[in-house]
């Protein structure tokens, strides 16, 4: 691993063991370079408008956020077409991730993206090398969804093993709103790694429709409190089932294992995070468990994670 990542890993790491218990982080929210990938010339919002790491951070001012998880955007990155400019584009993209993860170190953390659909496994697994060694990133993410690939094709798994061989935290987009993210494929994941964290974005939820989504919402509740390596990311999902999560997550004492978190652009981080405020009062959760879901327990994840990273570095 080369010295500027380490570097801005430990100040990372010394940043969130002293502010831990007084953060408020977003677990999701997408970056893009707007310079490089501008709006389209219309003043209204279009799903998953692209937004800078500057628009990020006045949003998260104004909704009282610390800071936030970064990654790119995957509805703002051109892929050219070829699997090796593939590569390239989007490897740019995680470029901007770590460049303003460098500018902001007490507001982001920065995490990285691949894609062995449109760029070939071997390029997927240099994206993640390149992520983790070069750019210091703890966490590796996947979206079977948009690039239309199984959670746990034979591509995939490959992707897997090679993010968990650097140390690294495999991420998915796991939602109803596609065929490619059932819950007994992320089962696959998680069992083939036991002893390794998997992160699931979304908990089931995703774009999927109401209807569509319920199924999964309760196969992913039932999946995750009986697979204890599988940590949630709670964005983009039905209100309703963020209460009943948080309930029976805390009934089994797995509390830390839940994110909050907007999905920003696809979210605004001013409604979740209001909402979030609002229903840990309704449900009468202690000041302890209410911190825990809004900050701490993602940064104790975040700690965790590097410190297996720098171990195994």
């Amino acid at each position: 691993m080369q010295d500027q990542p380490r570097k801005h890993m430990d100040a990372l790491c010394d940043y969130l063991e002293r502010h831990q218990h007084n953060l408020v982080i977003d677990a999701d929210t997408h970056a893009t370079d707007t310079i490089r990938y501008p709006r389209r010339q219309t003043p209204h919002y279009y799903h998953g408008r692209p937004i800078s790491a500057e628009d990020l951070i006045t949003e998260m001012d104004l909704a009282s956020i610390s800071m936030s998880n970064i990654w790119q955007n995957p509805a703002a990155t051109v892929y050219p077409g070829t699997a090796d400019a593939n590569f390239e584009a989007l490897l740019e993209a995680n470029r901007y991730i770590q460049h303003v993860a460098l500018q902001f170190p007490q507001r982001f953390i920065a995490s990285g993206w691949t894609d062995p659909q449109a760029c070939g496994i071997a390029n997927a697994c240099r994206i993640a090398t390149h992520c983790v060694n070069d750019f210091g990133f703890l966490i590796v993410k996947l979206n079977p969804a948009q690039n239309r690939f199984p959670i746990d094709s034979p591509a995939v798994l490959e992707v897997v093993d090679h993010i968990v061989s650097l140390g690294a935290i495999p991420a998915f987009h796991y939602g109803a709103d596609s065929i490619y993210t059932p819950a007994q494929g992320l089962e696959t994941i998680a069992q083939r790694h036991p002893n390794h964290p998997i992160l699931a974005v979304h908990m089931g939820g995703g774009g999927g429709g109401y209807v569509e989504a319920e199924a999964l919402y309760h196969e992913s509740r039932d999946l995750g409190l009986r697979q204890p390596n599988i940590h949630y990311i709670l964005s983009a999902i039905r209100d309703t089932h963020i209460e009943s999560n948080l309930i029976a997550y805390q009934q089994a004492n797995q509390s830390h294992r839940l994110f909050c978190a907007s999905d920003a652009p696809y979210g605004r981080m001013s409604w979740n995070f209001g909402g979030f405020r609002a229903l840990f009062k309704s449900l009468d959760f202690d000041t302890q468990t209410t911190q825990g879901h809004l900050g701490q327990y993602f940064a104790k994840f975040i700690l965790d994670g590097y410190q297996r990273l720098l171990n195994q570095a």
